[in-house]
């Protein structure tokens, strides 16, 4: 780790300047920070405001930006309006990223940054992920990735540094709750959204609404299951997602993992 880290250091160094895609998550926080350390007033931070992403983690973002001591921008995407991304095939990450980075280049070359780069990590190439090849055509840089990261050493060199996004839970884009084929629109979107943060305020950190249509499939950590199955949380669950307009509600038995939408993919 200790190695890794001194990559890591080093990669930025030569940089000498980075524009990075801040989500507020736990490895781009990781990343912002160390920027922050070795290129100080060289680093600028922006984050996406769109409805595939919550206002909460827009908000957190710019908190931790500010204690860090570093510039942060705000910028609205436009991936509703490209039908490549709304139609949702299985490389609808490329066309978010293609546009995102897009955009993230050209704030870079106003502002005279070097470089922009994202917060991907080592275990990353492990998993289906069309966004990459986005950043390969334009340029973008992943240093977490280039440092041989991993998302378990990243989460303990943010607790070392005291940074509050140590412990955070994954998260991805909420058009990932969607199978491929199926339809992405702003409605839908806050379906899912509401029905998410509901669950997070029943204590449940970990979680994802699937949606299928006009079934709900909740996936939680395997330790979290007899949460939802509780009399009370039942009833409660039930209700709230039924009134925001699915007819039925399911929970998963195999539990949270991340891409459960590439399964089908791994079968054909």
């Amino acid at each position: 780790m200790e190695e890794k880290l001194e990559h890591l250091k080093k990669i930025l160094m030569e940089m000498e300047s980075v524009l990075i895609a801040y989500s507020g998550g736990v490895d781009s926080t990781f990343l912002l920070k160390v920027a922050r350390d070795i290129l100080e007033d060289k680093v600028i931070a922006v984050t996406a405001l769109s409805p595939i992403y919550p206002e909460e983690e827009a908000e957190e973002a710019k908190k931790i930006a500010r204690n860090l001591g570093v510039k942060h921008l705000l910028l609205e995407t436009r991936e509703l309006e490209d039908p490549d991304f709304t139609s949702n095939p299985p490389e609808r990450c490329y066309y978010c990223k293609k546009e995102l980075f897009s955009r993230l280049k050209n704030l870079a070359t106003e502002n005279k940054i070097k470089w922009v780069a994202d917060g991907s990590n080592q275990d990353d190439t492990n998993d289906f992920r069309p966004g990459m090849q986005a950043a390969r055509e334009l340029g973008i840089r992943s240093p977490l990735k280039e440092a041989k990261l991993t998302k378990d050493e990243i989460r303990e060199w943010s607790r070392k540094m005291g940074l509050p996004t140590w412990r955070k839970p994954s998260f991805a884009c909420l058009a990932s709750r969607f199978p491929y084929g199926v339809s992405i629109n702003k409605r839908d979107l806050e379906r899912i959204n509401q029905a998410e943060r509901f669950l997070k305020n029943l204590g449940i950190h970990q979680v994802r609404v699937r949606h299928h249509q006009n079934i709900a499939r909740i996936e939680v950590e395997v330790d979290d299951l007899p949460k939802l199955l509780d009399k009370h949380h039942r009833y409660e669950i039930v209700k709230k997602i039924k009134e925001l307009g699915y007819t039925y509600v399911t929970v998963d038995l195999e539990g949270y993992r991340s891409g459960s939408m590439n399964e089908i993919l791994n079968k054909k």
